[in-house]
């Protein structure tokens, strides 16, 4: 077991990524929340999800930033290593993310690895608009 050294929570992995704390509003804060040398990768994708989706609708769920339309939705959560993308697990499937980790509904995009723009776009824009 890990215990946070901030909020005394306890965990099964060391250094277990979490919020110390209250929840962030919006996903403003969410980003800010996060260390200064991934924020701007959390931005790019924001960008990249609101220009595949203009009408997406932002929140906050489950703690990180969660983008809906109608009743469909995409997110996604900062880790140590990687932004996790969480979409449509067909689609995800179908898109084929090569040289890319995909698990269940999630791609996992590297912070030091340039992403696939377009593809991505494809993705939220199949993911909220089914």
């Amino acid at each position: 077991m890990w215990e946070c050294p901030k909020c005394g929570r306890m965990f099964k992995r060391i250094n277990q990524g979490h919020y110390c704390g209250k929840a962030p509003e919006n996903v403003q804060e969410y980003i800010a929340a996060q260390e200064n040398d991934v924020q701007g990768s959390l931005c790019h994708l924001r960008e990249i999800i609101l220009s595949a989706v203009p009408a997406a609708k932002e929140k906050i769920a489950w703690s990180m930033p969660y983008f809906v339309c109608g009743e469909n939705a995409v997110s996604f959560a900062a880790f140590r290593g990687h932004i996790s993308l969480y979409a449509d697990e067909d689609v995800l499937t179908k898109l084929g993310f090569s040289g890319f980790v995909v698990k269940k509904s999630a791609i996992y995009l590297p912070y030091d690895k340039e992403w696939p723009e377009e593809l991505l776009k494809k993705l939220v824009k199949e993911s909220l608009l089914k």
